[in-house]
């Protein structure tokens, strides 16, 4: 067990797998565990479930800086992403960064938008020739972080911002309330089970949506049944509906991530990302996850007992509230160890 920031996380070893799979704490895996034993009770019934979702849906809204009426509930980011696709003329010219993760650029390939590539440092000062930018705000191939400040000075007034938090929502602190778009997965650095995911919208981007994959939840229970079409006024008019678990694990730990010192959070998972970088002669950076590309490291980490992921050939770390720098040092421990030592 391991207590951090006014919590508690089951966890022994050192666990580096945050960009993965989110370590939630005590309070959260309690929550939904009881959901589940009051579901094999037949204890459960489903306007219950309404709470939580409106709980975590606000939470989010929170940590993004928007209202909660501008918040779709989802459940995955490409879904997500798939309406604001749908939404655009046909063969938008849509920028994005090498190695995006897929899910972000698939939906707008799909859509059969053309989708340029380029160099994370260069995207910014190239947004005015593209109908939609579209970008992680840290990457998650190897934590590079865009330029946000860059981003939001150099876009033109009629480009889209299609910002994809699901890899800083939770460490970093950022002003994104500006983004058409800021979508997240919960299950990594939000602490949620899989099958959660939000996106806010701006009211320009909102107006021109087609509401193409509401049912029953996206009007309520006011409409259930029959026709016409009836929906919510707000952003709840584009929801999916939820995953129940899944919310109520949300409705715990979004609210609690919400309550921190966002300034001590990064500083925590930063500071410890680079006492890394420090004992391995990497450079320093404004980011959690390390991407390590010493020879052998991800072979050396799995024998000491470090869990963490491969991304192109390095060792990718990511360090949350539940790490501490002696995870930091057994890191650097394991990758400069000699081969015969391992």
């Amino acid at each position: 067990m391991r207590d951090a920031f006014g919590t508690t996380f089951d966890v022994d070893g050192v666990y580096l797998n945050t960009p993965s799979i989110g370590l939630p704490p005590q309070p959260v895996v309690a929550a939904v565990s009881d959901a589940v034993v009051a579901w094999g009770r037949a204890e459960t019934s489903a306007p219950q479930f309404d709470a939580p979702v409106a709980t975590a849906r606000g939470a989010f809204a929170q940590l993004v800086g928007v209202p909660a009426s501008s918040v779709v509930l989802g459940t995955a980011v490409s879904g997500l992403l798939g309406l604001v696709a749908a939404s655009l003329p046909p063969g938008a010219r849509v920028l994005t960064a090498d190695r995006e993760f897929t899910s972000v650029t698939f939906p707008f390939v799909a859509a059969g938008h053309e989708v340029v590539e380029l160099p994370l440092d260069e995207l910014p000062e190239r947004t005015r020739a593209a109908d939609v930018v579209a970008v992680s705000v840290v990457a998650s191939a190897d934590g590079a972080v865009v330029d946000l400040d860059a981003l939001r000075a150099e876009v033109g007034p009629d480009t889209l911002v299609v910002l994809d938090a699901t890899q800083s929502l939770g460490w970093l602190p950022a002003d994104l309330s500006w983004a058409d778009v800021v979508v997240a997965g919960g299950y990594k650095w939000l602490l949620s089970p899989r099958g959660a995911a939000w996106m806010a919208l701006s009211d320009r981007l909102a107006e021109r949506v087609a509401p193409v994959q509401s049912g029953w939840y996206a009007g309520g229970w006011d409409a259930i049944y029959g026709l016409p079409l009836r929906l919510h006024p707000d952003a709840r008019r584009f929801d999916l509906s939820p995953v129940w678990l899944a919310q109520v694990g949300a409705a715990v730990a979004l609210p609690w991530l919400a309550s921190l010192d966002a300034a001590a959070v990064r500083e925590h998972a930063v500071g410890l990302a680079n006492r890394v970088r420090t004992g391995l002669d990497l450079p320093p950076a404004e980011s959690a996850i390390v991407s390590v590309r010493h020879p052998g490291a991800p072979d050396r980490l799995g024998r000491a007992g470090v869990r963490c992921a491969v991304r192109g050939g390095a060792a990718r770390l990511g360090f949350h509230l539940h790490n501490t720098e002696d995870d930091a040092d057994a890191v650097v421990e394991a990758v400069r160890a000699s081969s015969s030592s391992g």
